[in-house]
């Protein structure tokens, strides 16, 4: 004869059972209905390089102005947050006329970067300063070599260009470039650049660096085609 107490514990175990049974099948059938979660919409940090450059301006406009109402547009129907940092801003305001920056202000957000907040790798700094003392000893050797020339138009124009390459070509050398990095780094963006310091920078700190061409062929082709 079974008594009460084995009778309960089998009953409790039956119950217990059925319940994660029926926990288990309305688990997945939520599972099944629930709506995916929400896609980020895609972060670019622009450069001024995107739209001074003769190249990559031609991408997007016979002239600057077109340049920025294309990006704007294209940015707009593909759900992009466009960021750029307020030197930038600053520095475009030289170039673009006054209808196509306030047709930028509407889909861009402006604003410099939180420097104060932001934390960078130590060893960004330690390759930075090491390639500067190299390049500043590059372009003194090529001053010393120049003392021993004819300052002719040619060998001045020859000077500057060997200088600038040897001390400004492929690093950032301005701190509007640095904000420009800085800000896709604390947003979690991607970079639209053609300028060459930007990238390497931004590669170091394992951030995306896209090209207009990329740009265009990626986000820029339907919009062609209409």
């Amino acid at each position: 004869m079974v008594d009460e107490n084995t009778l309960n514990k089998q009953s409790s175990e039956q119950v217990s059972e059925k319940e994660i049974e029926e926990y288990d099948i309305k688990t997945k059938a939520e599972t099944r209905v629930s709506a995916p979660p929400a896609l980020l919409r895609p972060r670019l940090v622009l450069d001024t390089s995107l739209f001074v450059n003769p190249d990559t301006q031609g991408q997007f406009g016979k002239n600057l102005g077109e340049a920025v109402q294309r990006l704007v547009k294209i940015a707009r129907g593909k759900n992009i947050e466009l960021y750029m940092p307020i030197s930038i801003f600053r520095e475009l305001s030289h170039f673009a006329l006054p209808e196509a920056l306030i047709s930028f202000r509407q889909e861009a957000i402006v604003r410099a970067p939180d420097i104060y907040n932001m934390q960078v790798p130590a060893a960004i700094f330690h390759n930075f300063i090491r390639e500067l003392r190299e390049r500043i000893n590059k372009g003194l050797r090529i001053a010393e070599e120049a003392v021993h020339k004819e300052p002719t138009a040619d060998n001045l124009r020859r000077l500057r260009q060997q200088y600038r390459e040897a001390l400004r070509s492929g690093m950032v050398d301005s701190v509007e470039d640095l904000d420009v990095v800085l800000l896709a780094k604390e947003i979690g963006g991607a970079i639209l650049s053609a300028d060459e310091g930007i990238a390497k920078m931004a590669e170091a700190l394992g951030i995306e660096v896209i090209s207009a061409t990329y740009f265009i062929h990626m986000y820029g082709v339907e919009e062609n085609s209409k």
